[in-house]
């Protein structure tokens, strides 16, 4: 997943509901529920968006709950339910932790999401960031990092074409056990998250594209710079995915306060704000949108696909 050959950005979201941290979650996601994120998958097909995406948390500890809440679907759940009610829309896990269980169980997972939805499947991965999580699972959170660079590798060979993938690691030893239905893509793409040195090294070097974590856009072509520098230095050749979260977007004038960092105005002006981003190598923008209802939200993200999406070149 590049971009276009005309040179147009990529675009996809996180989708709303999904998961309801007091960072981003709109008031009215509260009381969504399936029905309105299906129509928000129905949506961002319609307006042609690239993907939607769903992330991850098993469990939140209770001293955390009040900025995260408790509110997070299971990616492969939400992913596949939406999968049979959309026909072209990649769908994203940003990101899911996969060091949290064996890379077998999670290729299982994913390699029969991939085939029940036709070969859409974008695996997204992250190390995670609560200790509790990991101890409630009986996972090491203080080697996170390095369990997570040998799940990569176990997961390149789970979901490969493969019927009996093998791998031999530190933590993980498997061969002769088989796994079908196997994935209908060739190559899964295996896009890693995260923004620290460490998350940029291993994007770089174990992944297929880049899913920044917070970086404002003036931090970002350091951090490209260092992802082509990386690969460079080792060697690392083939497509690379290059992403970037944009700011919040509103289509139009708002007539209420979308707050200050919120990105407004006409379709032209947000579209030359959104094509510096291609101008800095970026290959695909999550946008994301202020709203008071489903109903909004879905009315603005027709309009970025008819007004906005056709001038990001």
């Amino acid at each position: 997943m590049q971009v276009r050959p005309d040179g147009q950005l990529v675009y996809g979201m996180q989708l709303p509901i999904q998961s309801q941290s007091t960072l981003y979650a709109e008031a009215w996601e509260g009381g969504a529920g399936p029905e309105d994120l299906v129509a928000v998958a129905r949506a961002a097909q319609d307006a042609g968006f690239d993907y939607v995406a769903s992330c991850e948390h098993v469990a939140v500890p209770r001293r955390l709950a009040p900025a995260m809440s408790t509110v997070w679907y299971d990616p492969v759940a939400t992913l596949a339910h939406l999968a049979a009610v959309t026909e072209r829309l990649r769908l994203l896990s940003h990101v899911a932790i996969v060091g949290l269980r064996h890379p077998l169980v999670t290729a299982k997972q994913y390699a029969t999401l991939d085939h029940l939805s036709g070969g859409r499947l974008v695996l997204g991965v992250g190390a995670g960031h609560v200790p509790e999580e990991f101890e409630a699972l009986g996972v090491d959170f203080g080697r996170r990092g390095a369990l997570l660079d040998e799940v990569i590798d176990a997961l390149r060979a789970a979901l490969g074409p493969q019927e009996y993938p093998e791998h031999h690691g530190k933590a993980y030893d498997f061969a002769d056990l088989g796994q079908r239905p196997r994935p209908v893509q060739a190559g899964v793409p295996l896009w890693v998250g995260g923004s620290s040195p460490a998350a940029v090294r291993r994007a770089a070097l174990k992944g297929d594209g880049w899913l920044p974590q917070g970086d404002p856009r003036d931090r970002l072509p350091a951090q490209i710079d260092r992802l082509h520098r990386i690969r460079a230095e080792a060697g690392v050749e083939g497509p690379f995915t290059v992403g970037a979260i944009t700011e919040p977007l509103y289509v139009g004038g708002p007539g209420w306060d979308v707050g200050r960092r919120t990105l407004a105005g006409p379709p032209g002006v947000l579209a030359e704000s959104l094509r510096a981003y291609g101008a800095m190598g970026v290959h695909q923008i999550q946008v994301r949108f202020r709203s008071r209802s489903c109903a909004e939200l879905t009315d603005q993200m027709a309009a970025f696909g008819a007004e906005v999406a056709p001038h990001l070149h």
